[in-house]
């Protein structure tokens, strides 16, 4: 009896110490974060006031300022400008990223044809490459197509991906292929097979693909750059460096800017958690 209850406390012991270590781990990532949301419903001078203090985690007291701050910012800058390019981007590139994908990872998935595991090997292979290796190589692409400077040349790079492909072909792998077999006694084709039938069971792998390619899409910063010049289709992490170049450059803008930036990203981290988490646990498996 006595050693069951030293057992029983001893798991105590390690959960709450456990869940200690991951709040303090948690605090210390959400910090900045919160300092960033306090940031933008302040006014200027309260910020460099208050920053080496605990008041650098407090919003202004009174709550008609919290709201100036981000008029101020809409009012010089055409903000609603840069986010609608922003989702134009990350929607099209998330929507194309799982059809796409999900079509090579059907292929390699169900199809047998000569040279099959060579061509999947070289395509994971490819992944040891940094994206940064090829930015030249995609660049002069894109200059060929003659479609620089306008919003294919950000979208069109970023629809396909190795390891999006891989996520599906390990879904894909793991359905039955009585599945398949079924429909096309019914007389079902290999293209109705995969949108009826194999898609809509990969939903753990369109949310994860979805939600990756998304984020990929709202953060990435250097591309863009590199194939728009005009200003009024940068995405909104382009401008928010001409922005932070502007002067005047005031604090309390910047921190609303980076606000406005990062919350869709929690948003659709929140939404589509559950799916992310499994498709990632199950990507080297091909478990669902």
């Amino acid at each position: 009896m006595d050693s069951y209850r030293n057992i029983k406390m001893q798991k105590r012991a390690k959960l709450v110490l456990s869940t200690a270590l991951i709040t303090v781990l948690a605090l210390f990532f959400l910090f900045p974060l919160v300092w960033m949301v306090v940031s933008s419903l302040k006014p200027e001078a309260q910020i460099y006031n208050d920053i080496t203090s605990w008041k650098a985690f407090v919003p202004s007291l009174k709550v008609s300022e919290w709201g100036k701050v981000y008029g101020s910012l809409f009012q010089r800058f055409d903000i609603f400008r840069f986010i609608l390019n922003s989702l134009i981007y990350a929607s099209c590139i998330t929507a194309g990223s799982v059809f796409i994908n999900s079509l090579a990872g059907y292929g390699f998935s169900r199809f047998n044809f000569k040279g099959r595991k060579l061509i999947f090997g070289l395509l994971l292979a490819t992944l040891v490459i940094p994206g940064e290796a090829i930015l030249i190589q995609q660049f002069q692409i894109v200059k060929s197509f003659g479609i620089l400077n306008m919003p294919l040349a950000v979208i069109l790079p970023g629809l396909a991906s190795p390891f999006y492909i891989y996520m599906f072909k390990n879904f894909f792998d793991s359905i039955s292929k009585n599945v398949m077999e079924s429909a096309q006694i019914e007389g079902a084709g290999m293209f109705r097979i995969y949108w009826q039938i194999m898609l809509p069971m990969a939903k753990p792998a369109i949310a994860t693909v979805g939600t990756l390619a998304f984020i990929g899409s709202w953060n990435d910063y250097l591309w863009p750059l590199m194939v728009l010049t005009d200003s009024d289709k940068f995405p909104l992490q382009v401008a928010i460096t001409n922005i932070q170049n502007t002067q005047p450059v005031y604090m309390n803008q910047v921190m609303a800017l980076l606000t406005i930036s990062t919350v869709p990203l929690v948003v659709i981290y929140i939404i589509f958690q559950k799916y992310l988490i499994q498709g990632m646990g199950s990507a080297g498996t091909g478990e669902k």
